[in-house]
């Protein structure tokens, strides 16, 4: 615990370093901000430091062994319902407690003036994902190439992406991307490493990775249909 804390408070510094000089030396030198402007930014990123480095140590400590606890059991009870129901169940939990999903979904409800609803949109954006990461461990236990389902989800994309209303176009590819956030990844990750650690004679680089990328197709479908539907 004391390692994960002290190993992620460095990155966690390593990583806002930068924008924050960057900040500062704008504000200094290019706006002229008040001493009071400077505080409140000084405290801001002091506050948004220690955020990151509890939430990033509890993903760490918690969520990367629970998820690998949980890929490398599922498999024994030898019921492909089961490992689907389960895997599409944290594959939306998962990502409705996104933050980056969160956000999202927050601004465009206020962009649209409640036209496309925060409830609705997590929800699609959620099941999207649930059901690709269950997808992706059929692939891993059934030995699937990756490769067929990439081409059969980006194939749908494609053919989507044409008769999808613009504005809801536009959102599908924001809401595929919101999904790679710090608490979905590791995850799907943890979960897909869990599942091929059990299977004898595979490669856990080939079988548990790749996941993401799938997982990310899953938001996009979702969204262009729901315009399809909705408009």
């Amino acid at each position: 615990m004391k390692r994960a804390l002290r190993d992620t408070t460095v990155e966690v510094i390593k990583a806002i370093s930068p924008i924050v000089m960057v900040i500062l030396v704008i504000k200094i030198a290019v706006i002229s901000v008040t001493p009071d402007s400077l505080a409140e930014f000084l405290i801001g990123t002091l506050m948004v430091a220690l955020g990151f480095v509890f939430f990033l140590t509890g993903v760490h400590v918690g969520l990367l062994p629970m998820g690998e606890a949980i890929g490398s059991e599922i498999p024994k009870s030898r019921s492909l319902v089961l490992i689907i129901c389960i895997a599409f169940i944290f594959g939306f939990f998962a990502t409705v407690a996104e933050p980056d999903v969160q956000v999202l979904s927050n601004m465009i409800e206020i962009a649209s003036s409640g036209e496309i609803g925060r409830s609705l949109l997590l929800g699609v954006i959620g099941t999207g994902v649930g059901f690709f990461v269950a997808m992706a461990m059929i692939r891993i236990i059934t030995g699937i190439s990756i490769a067929y389902l990439l081409a059969a989800g980006y194939g749908a994309v494609l053919i989507l992406s044409t008769i999808t209303p613009p504005q809801y176009l536009a959102i599908s590819f924001d809401a595929g991307g919101v999904t790679t956030g710090p608490l979905t990844v590791p995850f799907i990750l943890a979960l897909g490493i869990g599942v091929s650690s059990v299977l004898g004679g595979r490669s856990q680089l080939a079988d548990g990775f790749g996941l993401i990328g799938l997982a990310s197709i899953g938001p996009i479908i979702g969204v262009m249909m729901m315009g399809v539907i909705l408009a």
